[in-house]
């Protein structure tokens, strides 16, 4: 076979196995490998949304993020969550360009009340530019105050305080030893 059917949570997307191989080489591994995946004609996506794995599949056809015109409005919230969930993919499949450009995305949608859920996100993800441009804002004195009123800096500083502690030494009000 050529093709291969992907269900994601109801919906089907068909692909070309070597399309996706030449994309992700952990396409390549499922498809052409010795897992047993390689014999299916349909596999199982659970770990994403379908419009996040048809935008996955739109970017390797395409080399383009999606985009959403007139006809599919979005508003930048609902924009910017596609692109961290296509960040946590690109970074499943070992998609390294499509994990650049949602980044370079990402930084241009920063603002108080996503900055600290981004921050962890770069930072679980290893997007060492996008983490340090979330750490600049954060560290601007006109932003902290907002920022610390936020749940997501609630929630980055009970899950990885080791991030805040970068933004503080940032700002100044913490000195290394």
């Amino acid at each position: 076979e050529t093709y291969v059917i992907f269900s994601v949570r109801g919906e089907t997307f068909p692909a070309h196995k070597i399309i996706l191989a030449t994309q992700s080489p952990v396409f390549k591994a499922h498809l052409y490998g010795k897992m047993k995946e390689t014999k299916e004609r349909c596999m199982t996506v659970e770990d994403m949304e379908p419009n996040v794995f048809e935008a996955l599949l739109n970017f390797i056809y395409t080399d383009a993020l999606p985009i959403f015109g007139d006809d599919n409005y979005i508003d930048d919230d609902d924009y910017s969550k596609i692109i961290k969930n296509l960040l946590v993919a690109a970074g499943s499949y070992a998609m390294d360009r499509l994990k650049l450009l949602c980044t370079s995305v990402l930084v241009e949608h920063i603002h108080v009340e996503t900055v600290a859920s981004t921050l962890a996100l770069a930072d679980q993800h290893n997007c060492k530019n996008l983490r340090d441009m979330c750490i600049e804002f954060m560290a601007s004195s006109d932003n902290m105050r907002a920022v610390v009123a936020t749940e997501g800096y609630a929630n980055v500083k009970r899950t990885c305080p080791y991030v805040i502690v970068d933004v503080l030494e940032k700002t100044g009000r913490c000195y290394k030893m």
